[in-house]
């Protein structure tokens, strides 16, 4: 797959500082979470739940077209990894059917590491 974003694993280390990965696991302020490596408007406040899982928590990306949904069957499982539809930077996974409250019954589930919360200006 060709991504917008297209960088060496070098540049990619040079650029992105380690964080914390449940770093907005809590966080109830109001904004936009980006792509922490390029910047690319993924999940919005508005879709963010507590699911108690760790992670961040969304019930729908900000644009269908925000994310990319691939098959996951690493470690024995069958899960659908989310990456980045603008660089491929993996995400986290997204699990449906499990219950939630939520408009979608969908958990994107998301680590703090590949986001980066940009607070509304109000």
């Amino acid at each position: 797959m060709a991504y917008d974003v297209d960088k060496p694993d070098e540049q990619w280390r040079a650029e992105l500082n380690p964080a914390f990965t449940g770093e907005y696991t809590d966080t109830k302020t109001e904004g936009v979470y980006s792509c922490r490596a390029c910047g690319a408007e993924l999940f919005t406040s508005g879709t963010k739940f507590e699911s108690h899982c760790g992670w961040p928590s969304f019930y729908d990306p900000k644009d269908t077209d925000a994310v990319e949904l691939i098959q996951d069957r690493t470690h024995g499982m069958v899960r659908t990894e989310v990456r980045c539809a603008r660089c491929g930077s993996h995400l986290g996974h997204v699990f449906e059917g499990e219950g939630y409250p939520t408009p979608t019954d969908q958990r994107y589930c998301i680590n703090s590491i590949s986001l980066r919360l940009a607070p509304d200006e109000s």
